[in-house]
């Protein structure tokens, strides 16, 4: 039962991929492709903005603590010239604690700049690949126009080729057909002619097409031997007159 099933299942996906991959059209797919590239190297730009943001915040915040720092010098130099030691070892500790803060926002400038070097080389290489992409994108779908029209084309030609077979039987229907009747007619003629069949299409009998046929003969033949009569009295009349002559 499981094997059945399994079965059933690859054949219904094998339909269905069958379908799917009529239903598709590659110039939609290139393009859906091409958009999501798109989305990625906007993505990656927009990443790269953001480390460019974070850093110069970061550098401002430095310029400021580099200002601290040399305040708080001053005011400790200023404090001890007071004679006010305890002011200035306030001053010192602030300065210390600037400078702290100084070294981390140092380390963390150079880490963003590592960043940006990463994104910014990681966005010339996928921006290289989507115009690489979209050139090859634009011929692919230029083929397979063509390879579609040509398709198109060639059925067209095989449904002219096959209408034209069509016709050519169709005549040649006609013609046998035609020679069919045209040899039932002669037949037809032939067995009424021989008397086989009744002509009711006339209003003579038989008998009166058979004495016609008697009449008709015996004209011919008065005929016949009228023109040998003439045909003889025509060679005497030369002879007498060649003898007439001599």
């Amino acid at each position: 039962m499981a094997g059945l099933l399994s079965r059933a299942s690859m054949v219904i996906k094998a339909r269905i991929s069958k379908l799917l991959d009529r239903a598709e059209d590659p110039a939609v797919t290139l393009d859906y492709s091409y958009e999501k590239q798109l989305e990625m190297l906007q993505k990656v730009k927009k990443g790269v903005a953001e480390v460019v943001t974070a850093k110069k915040r970061l550098q401002m915040q430095t310029e400021k603590l580099e200002q601290s720092v040399a305040t708080l010098e001053g005011q400790a130099r200023q404090a001890l010239a007071a004679g006010r030691e305890d002011l200035a070892r306030q001053a010192l500790e602030q300065k210390t604690l600037a400078q702290q803060q100084l070294q981390g926002l140092d380390q963390q400038i150079v880490g963003l700049e590592a960043q940006q070097t990463k994104l910014v080389e990681s966005e010339r290489r996928l921006s290289a690949k989507v115009e690489a992409f979209r050139s090859q994108k634009e011929v692919i779908k230029a083929q397979y126009s063509a390879a579609e029209a040509q398709v198109r084309i060639g059925e067209a030609a095989s449904g002219i080729g096959e209408e034209m077979a069509d016709t050519g039987l169709a005549i040649q229907r006609a013609r046998d057909k035609t020679e069919q009747m045209q040899a039932r007619a002669a037949a037809v003629d032939e067995l009424i002619e021989a008397g086989t069949l009744e002509d009711f299409t006339s209003d003579k009998t038989r008998l009166d097409r058979e004495l016609e046929a008697i009449s008709s003969g015996s004209q011919v033949d008065e005929e016949l031997t009228r023109m040998k009569a003439e045909l003889e009295a025509g060679g005497e009349k030369k002879e007498l007159e060649g003898g007439e002559k001599s």
